[in-house]
């Protein structure tokens, strides 16, 4: 432990406090009333005076509010999110006051179906109401409010977690200036409530489960490991699971030929679910998973926007590319819905073949996320505005290398294009530096879009607001004209559907700025022709064969590519290496790369 000590919160304790007396029961969803209600939480780092640094760490299904630190000091196990939280680390408790409660229902210290009922003397058992995310969710509210807390810098959640973070977002608009969901979803789909509801009738159907009144003799452990089986390989991938065990037999070269566990992968899960019947209880699983079976924001609201209409938090949406329990494209319908509606979003689909577990697993690159997004949000609304210049100034972490060989066009000129007080998307926004030039000199809203996932992390730590997407897959979450400008440097010539990206462009925004390359450059034509070979310049760096350029076009080109579209042109400025182009010199031929702004006929310029 000393080892670890400089980077933990140390020893910690698990503390409960009564926040629903009996005489005041607290209204359910499901129209019953509950109470008394004690509830376990752990806290971490110190309050500040003007006591706005609070942050609520959300848990999954089998969590609890061990988010971080060691019970004592000859425990080797840290909390559950140990690695996320402490001096140091993302969510640094230096800096922040964290709050991790039990779910309401669980067992672990929270009131739940475990617990005595005060009426029968006995354990609550199945007579225990039903509950759901949105009655934690009010059951927190009562814990910080207890706690001396009325705001919350963040609520952070992964997997059920997030989904309270999103009901936090929407119940208590005016209480979280930032919500960081982790690999969730507003509500699941049939497949997952389907893993749900065989995992609870493996409770049910278990000949120890007594109607839930099980309690002082034989418990029904077979029912719930198989209920955990189930639903852990809902938290791995194929991948993973390839990866990690295959075919392989745990204990012997040659088949058994019998019904026994042989392959890893069962001797595995015989062991996660032996694990988790020592720490778990059987009807808290039976609540908890219907809980979440329950949480459906579409229902509730009649859509998802309307759902999030009056949320006025900073929002941080994150997803794994292996997770299909909660798949990226559940994240990306919240993302949509959030942009519909005009919320700060930002978004990025890590890449990891973990599966669901990854939120558990990906600390290092979702740290960065997340640390990075809290502390953005921390000085959000200090007196240095969203973007500062020192931020500005930082490089990228980490770029792809034809990103950082390519010549990028002058973003002062694109700067002095734009005017004041403008809501302006910036698509393949690289590492953030025009959106930060545009909210620091323009006051502009600024959101970008960006297909590199380090870039995408990058802006996310210079608290910009940014959605990790291919544009060629479209702009849907974007009514029209949602934006003033929209920005497309040095990218169109790499695309496979530029005219689709184009109109898509002109839909979401008043006007377009695109820039490019001009492959019309007399020392492109010299090379082709005197050489034989295909161009290659300081604009153009690349060789035939490890270029991003997909189409090679002039500025001729570009204005016959227009006016197909009916697209109007409402400046052409062609530019040498370093500066404009004067008037009486052919654009075609000596301008290095053009800027244009467009937009549609019939719109105001």
């Amino acid at each position: 432990m000393e080892n670890v000590s400089k980077y933990s919160v140390g020893i910690v304790q698990t503390q409960t406090v009564r926040i629903v007396e009996a005489s005041a029961p607290l209204q359910l969803k499901c129209g019953k009333t509950l109470g008394p209600i004690d509830v376990a939480y752990e806290t971490y780092g110190r309050l500040n005076e003007q006591k706005d640094n609070a942050v609520l760490i959300c848990h999954a299904l089998s969590g609890n509010a061990h988010a971080a630190g060691f019970h004592s000091p000859d425990n080797s196990k840290s909390g559950w999110w140990d690695v996320m939280i402490g001096p140091g680390k993302p969510i640094d408790t230096n800096q922040y006051f964290v709050v991790c409660s039990n779910f309401l229902g669980g067992c672990s210290g929270t009131t739940g179906p475990s617990d005595v009922n005060p009426a029968t003397g006995r354990p609550y058992g199945l007579d225990f109401p039903i509950i759901t995310i949105e009655d934690t969710v009010h059951v927190q509210k009562r814990l910080l409010e207890t706690l001396g807390i009325s705001h919350l810098l963040a609520v952070v959640g992964g997997s059920m977690g997030g989904m309270q973070v999103l009901q936090w977002s929407i119940a208590y608009p005016d209480s979280v200036d930032a919500a960081v969901c982790i690999a969730s979803t507003v509500r699941l789909n049939a497949q997952s409530i389907a893993f749900d509801a065989v995992g609870r009738n493996a409770i049910l159907a278990d000949r120890n489960f007594d109607n839930g009144q099980y309690h002082g003799h034989e418990l029904p452990n077979r029912g719930l490991a198989i209920a955990r089986m189930i639903g852990h390989i809902t938290y791995l991938s194929e991948e993973s699971m390839r990866q990690k065990f295959g075919r392989q037999l745990r204990a012997a070269d040659e088949y058994n030929y019998d019904f026994n566990s042989e392959f890893s992968i069962e001797t595995y899960l015989d062991y996660q679910g032996q694990t988790f019947i020592e720490r778990f209880d059987a009807n808290c699983y039976l609540y908890v998973s219907k809980a979440m079976d329950y949480f459906d924001l579409t229902q509730e609201y009649g859509s998802l926007q309307k759902a999030f209409a009056n949320s006025s938090c900073r929002f941080l949406i994150v997803s794994f590319s292996s997770d299909w329990l909660f798949t990226p494209g559940q994240s990306e319908e919240i993302v949509k819905a959030l942009g519909a509606e005009g919320k700060e979003v930002s978004y990025c689909n890590i890449y990891s073949p973990y599966g669901h577990d990854a939120f558990l697993l990906e600390d290092q690159t979702l740290g960065k996320l997340v640390g990075g997004f809290i502390n953005a949000s921390w000085h959000h609304n200090k007196p240095s505005v969203r973007c500062v210049t020192e931020q500005c100034a930082i490089p990228a972490q980490t770029e792809d290398i034809n990103r950082a060989k390519r010549v990028r066009v002058d973003y002062k000129l694109i700067n002095r294009l734009i005017a004041p007080d403008s809501r302006v998307l910036d698509l393949g926004c690289g590492n953030g530096e025009l959106m930060c030039r545009l909210i620091q000199g323009k006051n502009a809203t600024a959101e970008g879009i960006e297909l590199d996932e380090n870039l995408v992390i990058h802006c996310v730590q210079r608290g910009l607001s940014v959605v990790h997407r291919d544009i060629e897959r479209g702009l849907e979450m974007y009514p029209n004209e949602t934006f003033d400008y929209a920005v497309l440097s040095q990218t169109i010539q790499t695309l496979d559907h530029p005219q689709k990206v184009l109109l898509e462009l002109h839909r979401v925004a008043k006007k377009v700025i695109v820039s490019f390359p001009n492959f019309g450059h007399w020392l492109c034509r010299s090379q082709l022709m005197f050489k034989g070979i295909a161009p290659q310049t300081k604009q153009l760096p690349f060789r035939w064969h490890n270029s991003p350029n997909r189409h090679f076009f002039t500025l001729k080109d570009y204005d016959h590519f227009c006016a197909e579209l009916d697209i109007k042109v409402e400046r052409q400025i062609p530019l040498g290496k370093t500066t404009h182009l004067p008037a009486c010199i052919p654009a075609n031929l000596f301008a290095t790369q053009a800027v244009y702004v467009t937009s549609k006929y019939g719109t105001d310029s």
